[in-house]
């Protein structure tokens, strides 16, 4: 009997490295690290890892996130939210997990729930900043 395999496509790490600002929004599948600087949106299928130095203003919207920088804006990620000892976010969050390790900065409401989507489709599609 023949077996169907699908073949999943691997995306390679997008890395905004320290001393680099983008003012836009960023639309990805793969995995993302910020060390930069991003004003605007970012919406993708796989994890963000915001360094250090990094800063972000805008909405983020991705499958998992950890967060050792800082976040101005809304968060929505659909599995884990690892916050950092250095992490501060002000905004507001909705994930379905939520980790914080003492030290953490975190200043808005959460929402915890197991059905947390990836509501970036229509932000995309209308290409202005979320509504709120």
């Amino acid at each position: 009997m023949a077996k169907l395999n699908e073949v999943e496509t691997t995306a390679a790490i997008n890395l905004i490295s320290n001393g680099t600002e983008i003012t836009g929004n960023i639309v990805s599948n793969g995995d993302i690290r910020i060390d930069g600087a991003l004003n605007g949106n970012l919406n993708t299928k796989g994890k963000v890892v915001i360094g250090p130095s990094g800063k972000v203003k805008g909405e983020v919207f991705c499958k998992n996130l950890e967060v050792s920088g800082i976040i101005e804006g809304k968060v929505s990620v659909e599995n884990l939210l690892n916050l950092k000892t250095s992490s501060k976010i002000y905004g507001e969050i909705a994930t379905s997990r939520l980790s914080i390790e003492p030290g953490a900065v975190f200043t808005g409401n959460c929402k915890m729930n197991e059905e947390v989507k990836n509501g970036g489709g229509s932000l995309n599609q209308k290409g202005k900043e979320g509504e709120r």
